[in-house]
């Protein structure tokens, strides 16, 4: 099977390289950074530049395009335009969804739980409201739309909150806590948004597990099993890593000027799960980030 992947070198990118590259031939895409692109079979592309990116899917004719460029920041979009992120977020996604029907491609689209309300309670479904707060969410569900609207053949995955480290030039928010732990420096951390956290290895492994299984037009919350704060995922960390987690100091979202609050998106991945593919407890999947890189 050939799998073309867009944002190769991005934090989820780099480790789909690493996982598909195990099971299926595979064509990962970057544009200024390559990350571990450069190991893989993989093309220099800015992906806004529809004309190119149509012949690269040509040439390669790839069974599988999972989509997971994007601009994903939501607390500030400088130095970007509201228009740069529609163009990317929005224009990409319905020129890869129009390039699939046309080609036959199955197009794995990577979303996020940012597109739910965040006042709903918890462990939202996916049928649960939909009201982004960021322009972030707001233009991943506008994709949503462009490709439900175009085919039949993909699989929607809404991404709960990553952990990890990131890999090369990529960094996340665990990078920056983890390292700040381990230097006895503090730490603000949310005691009053609650995710359902899942490690990027345990994405990039539940991606490549969709990849394998017949399944078209499907919407799917792709979540870890625990309900926590990012308050409670610092306890966590620093009792796995033996770090004093008096450096925890507690926060609320409103301390963060320009961040849409978002206070429960929490997913409920009963779907996920009634297709056979499991997931690992929080405290596990910690405990293997921790030790693949210590």
């Amino acid at each position: 099977m050939k799998v073309l992947i867009t944002g190769g070198s991005g934090i989820l990118g780099q480790y789909l390289n690493i996982e598909l590259s195990k099971h299926f031939d595979i064509l990962t895409q970057f544009n200024t950074n390559p990350g571990n692109c450069k190991e893989y079979n993989s093309v220099r592309l800015n992906i806004l530049d529809l004309a190119r990116l149509g012949s690269v899917i040509n040439d390669y004719a790839p069974d599988i395009i999972i989509h997971a460029a994007a601009m994903a920041n939501t607390v500030s979009i400088e130095p970007f335009t509201p228009k740069y992120i529609y163009d990317l977020n929005v224009g990409v996604t319905a020129f890869l969804a129009a390039k699939c029907r046309e080609k036959g491609i199955k197009l794995i689209y990577i979303s996020t739980d940012q597109v739910y309300a965040g006042d709903r309670g918890s462990y939202l479904k996916e049928s649960a409201k939909l009201m982004p707060m960021s322009i972030y969410g707001e233009t991943k569900l506008v994709g949503e739309y462009k490709v439900i609207n175009t085919f039949d053949n993909y699989i929607i995955v809404r991404l709960a909150l990553l952990f990890g480290l990131g890999l090369n030039h990529s960094r996340m928010h665990f990078d920056v806590m983890l390292d700040n732990f381990r230097n006895g420096r503090k730490v603000k951390l949310f005691t009053d948004q609650y995710r359902t956290p899942l490690s990027v290895i345990e994405a990039a492994r539940i991606i490549r597990e969709l990849c394998s299984i017949n399944l078209q037009k499907e919407l799917l919350n792709v979540g870890g099993i625990e309900r926590v704060s990012r308050y409670e995922l610092g306890e966590m960390v620093c009792e796995l890593t033996g770090s004093d987690n008096s450096l925890i100091e507690p926060s609320t979202m409103d301390s963060v000027p320009g961040l849409s609050p978002v206070a429960d998106v929490s997913l409920n991945s009963s779907k996920l799960s009634s297709l056979g593919i499991d997931r690992k407890d929080l405290f596990t999947s910690l405990r293997e980030v921790l030790q693949r890189f210590s």
